[in-house]
């Protein structure tokens, strides 16, 4: 398995959010997933974050996103 790692600031970049953004979400229990390396690093892979916006998808203001 070979998948690129990205910082806090280059994942908030790649979804389009802010950096607290993501360190509110690994706080709050980490709807983005994300991997402790060491005591302080923290990375996001990838393949995590284009699952998290695929899973995102919405077609009207009113849906949930749950599928029946």
């Amino acid at each position: 398995m070979h998948t690129s790692l990205y910082t806090t600031e280059q994942a908030a970049n790649f979804l389009g959010v802010s950096k607290a953004f993501l360190e509110r979400d690994r706080w709050a229990g980490a709807r983005i997933p994300f991997i402790k390396i060491g005591t302080r690093a923290v990375r996001y892979s990838l393949d995590d974050l284009e699952t998290y916006l695929v899973k995102q998808r919405r077609f009207s203001t009113s849906d949930c996103g749950v599928s029946s």
